[in-house]
C-alpha cells in the first residue's frame, strides 16, 4: 500500500469515528478530541442521596461509586445544578400508599404509568440528604422534585405529567447555558428523564455514563439508552471531559 493510500485510509477511519461519536455510538476520544466545558455548560448531578446509595431505602447497586467520579468532574465546571428527590410521607409513588401493592409493581395514575417504589427520600430525613461525600464547590442551585404528594417527578425539568415545569430550563437559559452534562442516579429513571427533557428544552445534552448507575428493572437500562439516543442525547465517559 502506498503512503497516499495509507493516509487516505486513516482519514476515512477518523471521519467514521467522529460521525459515530456524534451519534453516541463511541466515546468522544475515538474521534481524537476532548470536550472542554466552558461558561455555557452546566453539570447536572441527579439525586446522589443517601436513599439511593448503600444503606439507603432504595439503594442503586454501585450508587456510591459515582461520587468520586462526579467530584473529579466538578473541577471542570463553573456551573453545577443538583437535584434532590423530596417526597412527602404517603407519596403516590410509594407501594405502601396503595393497599395490596408491592414495590416495583406498576399502576396507572392520573398522569400515566407509575412504578411503585419502597418508601424513600422522605422530606427532612437523613435518607433524603445529599451524600456527605459530594464535593461540588461551584454548585449554585438545588432542584427538589417529587414533593407534590399525588405526582412523581423523575426529571429535573418537568414533573411526571409532562406539563408542570420545575423552572430549571428557564434558569439555565437565563444564565446563558446551552449544553448540559447529566450524571447521578439512576441512569434508567431520573437521569434518563432529565436528559431527554433537556433535549426537549433545546439544550445540547450529554450523559456521562461512568458517573451514573442504574436500577435496570426488567430491561429498563437498555430501553433508556435507546430512548435517549433517539432523542439526540450523547453518551460519553468522564475521560472524554478535558
Amino acid at each position: 500500500m502506498t503512503d497516499a493510500q495509507v493516509l487516505s485510509q486513516r482519514r476515512r477511519l477518523l471521519c467514521g469515528a467522529a460521525a459515530l461519536s456524534v451519534l453516541g455510538a463511541v466515546p468522544a476520544w475515538a474521534a481524537d478530541r476532548k470536550i472542554k466545558p466552558g461558561a455555557t455548560a452546566a453539570l447536572i448531578v441527579v439525586d446522589v442521596q443517601n436513599c439511593f446509595i448503600d444503606g439507603g431505602t432504595l439503594p442503586v447497586k454501585g450508587g456510591a461509586e459515582v461520587v468520586p467520579v462526579i467530584n473529579k468532574l466538578a473541577d471542570a465546571f463553573t456551573n453545577i445544578v443538583v437535584t434532590q428527590d423530596w417526597h412527602t410521607p404517603g407519596h403516590a409513588s410509594f407501594a405502601s400508599t396503595h393497599g395490596g401493592k408491592k414495590p416495583f409493581e406498576s399502576i396507572k395514575l392520573g398522569y400515566g404509568q407509575q412504578v411503585l417504589w419502597p418508601d424513600h427520600c422522605v422530606q427532612g430525613t437523613d435518607d433524603a440528604a445529599l451524600s456527605k461525600d459530594l464535593r461540588l464547590p461551584t454548585a449554585q442551585l438545588i432542584i427538589r422534585k417529587g414533593f407534590h404528594k399525588d405526582m412523581d417527578s423523575y426529571s429535573a425539568f418537568e414533573e411526571a405529567d409532562h406539563k408542570t415545569a420545575t423552572g430549571l430550563a428557564g434558569y439555565l437559559k437565563a444564565r446563558g447555558i446551552r449544553t448540559v452534562f447529566v450524571t447521578g442516579l439512576a441512569t434508567d429513571f431520573c437521569v434518563a428523564w432529565t436528559a431527554m427533557d433537556a433535549r426537549k428544552a433545546g439544550f445540547e445534552t450529554y450523559v456521562i455514563e461512568d458517573a451514573t448507575r442504574a436500577i435496570d428493572l426488567n430491561g429498563s437500562l437498555a430501553a433508556a439508552w435507546k430512548q435517549m439516543q433517539a432523542k439526540g442525547v450523547k453518551r460519553i465517559k468522564s475521560s472524554d471531559i478535558a
